[in-house]
């Protein structure tokens, strides 16, 4: 069973991806200079009704395993110790501890 900072960041995941596109279109238009304040301005409300998991900042890189948040081998989502007991019990594909 994940643990609730594994569970927050998949929240946030789920929630950046449903929303990119409607709150880039918003932004553009927010900063967009060009055009009337007025439209800027609404824009700039819409945008601060979408939630707080909607951000892209909130996405944050967890281990899956421990919900570590630092130290993450991001092509395997595992923390370093994590990645470390798999590698030795033979549970990723294609590693293999290094001897020389």
């Amino acid at each position: 069973m994940p643990n609730a900072r594994v569970l927050r960041d998949i929240k946030a995941r789920h929630g950046v991806n449903a929303n990119e596109v409607l709150r880039r279109a918003y932004l553009y238009v927010a900063r967009n200079q060009t055009l009337p304040a007025q439209i800027r301005f609404q824009a700039q409300l819409q945008l601060n009704t979408f939630g707080r998991y909607t951000r892209p900042t909130t996405v944050k890189n967890r281990c899956t395993e421990s919900g570590r948040g630092r130290g993450i081998i991001s092509e395997f989502g595992l923390s370093r110790y994590q990645f470390r007991l798999k590698a030795l019990a033979n549970e990723l594909p294609g590693v293999h501890k290094a001897s020389w």
